[in-house]
């Protein structure tokens, strides 16, 4: 996954001791690039937040400027009816520091579903040696979202669906309620199932998210 530019800090570069020719305290460096993730993930969060609130609202369409920074999300199991997928790109806001040699651009695959059920959610997001790390839906209760909709350049699971239609013009779509670009290739069905779900994703919003039992952290790892 694509990492975010690291944040100068005056804590890196203070001098080992003279007299005893210790390097800085582990401990006291580990503090350091935890704030670090903490300064850059924080305004992420809020954005994230703001962004549901307007799709729900009906005030911002599925596409939207893109940070350039991919995330994991995986689940146990996702179920879901009225289910679309097709093709896109996502582009990345004007000058952005993550668009290397894509020109901002992402080639992406669009999943849409009107309803949706993951058992046992988790999404992290590397921010340079530290993962932020999402769970939730882990117990009776599992995470739901209605009209959500992911753009993916990876997708893994045990898949099946009911009256599955396979070529259709993205534009004439209509499970979901989402239509894709005209002349692109798409495909819907009535109800999907994806065991053992694991995404690449740059973009996901979704008019209602509910996510019982959340629990954010910071860990070495991440989903």
């Amino acid at each position: 996954m694509a990492s975010s530019t690291d944040v100068s800090s005056s804590a890196d570069n203070t001098p080992e001791n003279p007299e005893s020719g210790s390097s800085p305290d582990p401990v006291r460096r580990g503090r350091v690039r935890a704030r670090r993730a903490a300064v850059m993930a924080v305004p992420a969060t809020l954005v994230a937040a703001t962004l549901a609130v307007l799709t729900a609202e009906g005030a911002l369409g599925v596409q939207f400027a893109i940070s350039g920074m991919p995330f994991t999300v995986t689940a146990k199991e996702l179920n879901g009816t009225g289910f679309e997928q097709f093709g896109g790109l996502d582009n990345m806001a004007p000058g952005s520091p993550n668009e290397g040699d894509t020109g901002g651009q992402v080639l992406v695959v669009t999943s849409a579903i009107k309803s949706a059920t993951l058992d046992s959610l988790c999404q992290s997001v590397d921010l340079g040696g530290t993962n932020l790390l999402i769970k939730a839906g882990s117990g009776s209760q599992k995470v739901t979202a209605t009209d959500l909709t992911t753009d993916s350049t990876e997708l893994t699971g045990d898949a099946s669906f009911t009256n599955i239609e396979i070529g259709n013009d993205a534009s004439t779509l209509t499970k979901a309620g989402v239509k894709g670009p005209i002349g692109v290739f798409s495909q819907q069905s009535d109800t999907v199932r994806i065991a053992n779900l694991r995404q690449t994703n740059y973009a996901t919003t979704a008019a209602v998210f509910k996510l019982p039992g959340l629990k954010l952290s910071f860990s070495s790892t991440g989903c």
